[in-house]
């Protein structure tokens, strides 16, 4: 189950996410969320757990809990939708060279 982590503080790293879901079972991958153009976290992240009744465990358990000094939000992650079509890419001078 992919699992959606929100409310991270800016200092947590891809390992402490990954040890706090360990405590649940094992995880395939954690993955906190950088922005590429500060370098810096983005607040969110997400947890592939295999196993769905050890994910839900974990989503069940750590959810509005305190880490690392933020309130963390855990659910389900939903799965990455097409946004509308709005036609072609224009151009843009500032990176298109």
């Amino acid at each position: 189950m992919n699992i959606f982590v929100a409310k991270l503080s800016s200092g947590t790293q891809n390992e402490d996410i990954k040890g706090l879901f360990e405590t649940f079972g094992r995880v395939d991958s954690a993955k906190v969320i950088i922005d590429r153009d500060t370098n810096q976290s983005k607040g969110f992240g997400f947890v592939e757990m295999p196993d769905d009744n050890e994910a839900q465990a974990a989503i069940d358990s750590l959810n509005e809990t305190d880490f690392k000094g933020s309130r963390i939000v855990v659910k389900q992650a939903r799965p990455r939708t097409e946004g509308p079509d709005f036609g072609p890419r224009r151009p843009n001078p500032r990176f298109d060279r």
